[in-house]
């Protein structure tokens, strides 16, 4: 789109307001869903299940995000308008469903019914709205910011990581001051709130009037045969690193405040937290926008694998989460690896979009890229999970202060011993990016 024809159209030609708002409200809304830690406990408590019996719902919710960005990627490459709209009505539907089931849960302890309400609700439901959300506005993004594909995804794809440091405090706010019952109140409000901002965001969304979408078999090629257009071990190189480095990212974030806790900074964990959150955010725009001054987009995964070695590398020889409590040194070193883990991840998420359109081009990226997304949906029934059971099945649980006086049961060595399982798997992921994935230069 030329800068000119942008000027003289008016707001119906200005990439911001079709392309970068509807973006930011579209992702600044379903990123919400992993605020799920601020309430998660809240629910379990209010309904009568354990903790560990309501947390399937969040890891649903991800996996058919990934599921259904793989399956309805084609929806959205050829209709964002009806995408957009199924986002919209998706989450927005799951949101107030959850609120319902929690309800009910509420009035009949102990009940199946309301568990699997809310799995099929926050999981199922609102994990369609959240893929098809997420898909939505990138090619759009791509197609208006063409000379800076990154900074535009970038933008988008932080509003996703950012929604969690935004709607937080809110939510812990509406939690204290909606009386009883708050938590259900929460999620009915909230579902009227995110479905008027998904709606603006749906009728702004439009992609520039000069793209030319091929309509075609002949003119437009399937999916695989895009994939052919480079040795098939290109896109399973791209997959794989992309699955390792949300894999990874989750086993550790999965088990920051336990960690902080470790180190002795119990009193500043929500500051910590805040802290990664926002590097988690820059690290979606930072990296993103760096690789479109690069020849190759593939040298910001390079170096994202190569900070996460080093960094896991160094808490790991000294011991860091067992030892750092009392030593500046190893203090720092932890909080670097969180920190930089963070911006790793949420980098990986935003790069990976605009990588592929320099291997396979715009014509089926949706598509593509909603598939290239299952390795999220996989990531997310494995992250967290293996985390949990290395820390649980290894080091011991001690009891530590925390800082409110109460005593909780820590593991440092089995945190620990989580930085072995990621650091494989971050070095399988350096060898895939050097070996597999071709450089190639920007189309």
């Amino acid at each position: 789109m030329s800068e000119s024809s942008t000027k003289s159209g008016g707001w119906r030609t200005n990439k911001w307001v079709r392309a970068a708002i509807p973006a930011l409200l579209l992702h600044c809304s379903i990123g919400t869903v992993y605020c799920w830690s601020i309430f998660s406990q809240e629910i379990a408590d209010y309904i009568g299940f354990s903790k560990g019996a309501t947390e399937w719902a969040f890891s649903f919710a991800i996996f058919f995000l990934g599921m259904s960005a793989a399956f309805l990627g084609n929806i959205v490459e050829k209709d964002i308008h009806k995408s957009s709209l199924i986002a919209t009505i998706c989450f927005a539907a799951g949101m107030a469903l959850t609120g319902f089931f929690i309800y009910y849960g509420g009035n009949h302890p102990h009940s199946p019914l309301a568990l699997i309400g809310i799995y099929l609700s926050y999981g199922f439901i609102m994990g369609i709205g959240l893929g098809t959300g997420y898909l939505s506005p990138v090619k759009t993004l791509m197609l208006w910011f063409s000379d800076r594909k990154g900074l535009a995804t970038g933008l988008a794809v932080a509003g996703f990581g950012a929604a969690k440091a935004i709607a937080s405090p809110i939510m812990q706010a509406m939690l204290e001051n909606l009386g009883d019952g708050g938590i259900y109140k929460m999620f009915l409000i909230l579902a009227c709130v995110y479905f008027v901002m998904m709606f603006v965001g749906h009728l702004l969304l439009a992609k520039p009037a000069d793209w030319h979408e091929p309509q075609n078999k002949g003119e437009k090629p399937s999916i695989m045969a895009t994939l052919k257009t480079k040795p098939i071990t290109n896109y399973i190189g791209i997959w794989v690193m992309f699955y390792i480095n949300i894999t990874c990212g989750l086993a550790l974030i999965s088990q920051e405040k336990m960690i902080v806790k470790c180190i002795g900074l119990a009193a500043y964990v929500g500051i910590i937290s805040t802290i990664s959150a926002i590097f988690n955010a820059g690290g979606r725009l930072g990296f993103s926008a760096w690789a479109d001054t690069m020849k190759d987009r593939n040298t910001i995964y390079k170096m994202i694998f190569i900070l996460s070695i080093v960094f896991t590398a160094l808490v790991m020889l000294t011991g860091g989460i067992k030892n750092g409590e009392g030593h500046g040194l190893l203090i720092f070193l932890v909080l670097a690896l969180i920190f930089i883990v963070n911006a790793g991840y949420g980098g990986g998420f935003s790069n990976v979009p605009t990588l592929l359109s320099d291997h396979y081009g715009m014509g089926s990226i949706s598509a593509i890229h909603g598939i290239t997304l299952s390795a999220w949906a996989f990531a997310g029934l494995t992250g967290n999970q293996v985390a949990t059971y290395i820390v649980n099945h290894s080091g011991e649980f001690i009891e530590k202060a925390a800082a409110d006086g109460h005593v909780e049961r820590v593991n440092p060595t089995g945190y620990q011993n989580v930085l072995y399982f990621t650091l494989i798997l971050y070095v399988i992921a350096l060898v895939l990016c050097l070996v597999l994935v071709k450089p190639t230069e920007k189309k």
